[in-house]
């Protein structure tokens, strides 16, 4: 997701992929303690919020015939998300996503996809995700796990999402925004399509992987 600030736009540095262990030589005791602290500046985030679709994607990638990508995405969905900039473990995120709007940017494709071998949008028409953890994994670094629910089948699943930043639009509207992703095996999830390849392999890779580029506004007054 994509994080925007108040009044001007604050784009953050990348940052490492977990906390530093051990403060560097001449690190005062106490600045290493709170290095991977909440940024007192998110305190002002703290709220619910709901994805902007005009501004966000929620998508997927997967390896097809073993040596192109295919990347599609879902148009239709709905979200509930609380970000608590004071204490991040206390987020939460709701999303449920319309099988029947996946779109690869193929017609054909996207019809095989929403059919009975794939997502069978005729009898599950939603999946789901529902978090349930979230952890400060480094500055400006989220560890979401939550439930992911496709068709009949639910498993955990782990998400790294990285602040950007945080803005007031011209309409006067606050958004904020983060990149997430994660890997799943879509197998785990029903998802059993073997089509082979002549010379062997699978023509659809096992390996799936969902990326969450979004923006959000905020819908109620900061808590």
């Amino acid at each position: 997701m994509n994080l925007f600030g108040r009044n001007s736009f604050h784009r953050r540095a990348q940052p490492s992929a977990a906390p530093v262990a051990s403060a560097a030589p001449g690190t005062s005791a106490r600045a290493a303690a709170t290095a991977d602290l909440p940024d007192p500046e998110l305190a002002g985030l703290t709220g619910d919020w709901l994805i902007d679709p005009a501004h966000s994607r929620i998508g997927f990638s997967v390896r097809h015939a073993m040596v192109t990508t295919v990347r599609g995405a879902f148009a239709q969905y709905e979200s509930r998300l609380h970000f608590d900039g004071r204490d991040p473990t206390r987020s939460r995120a709701d999303l449920v996503l319309y099988t029947a709007s996946v779109d690869t940017g193929v017609e054909q494709r996207d019809a095989h996809l929403v059919g009975r071998q794939f997502l069978d949008a005729a009898a599950y028409p939603r999946m789901t995700f529902t978090s349930t953890t979230v952890q400060l994994g480094g500055k400006d670094v989220y560890r979401m796990t939550g439930d992911l629910t496709i068709k009949d089948t639910t498993r955990p699943v782990d998400l790294e999402l990285t602040y950007i930043g945080h803005v007031t639009d011209a309409f006067g509207d606050e958004r904020v925004g983060f990149d997430g992703t994660t890997t799943i095996n879509r197998s785990d999830w029903g998802l059993t399509y073997d089509a082979r390849l002549a010379q062997g392999g699978s023509m659809v890779s096992e390996t799936v992987r969902l990326q969450f580029d979004i923006a959000a506004i905020r819908t109620t007054a900061s808590v």
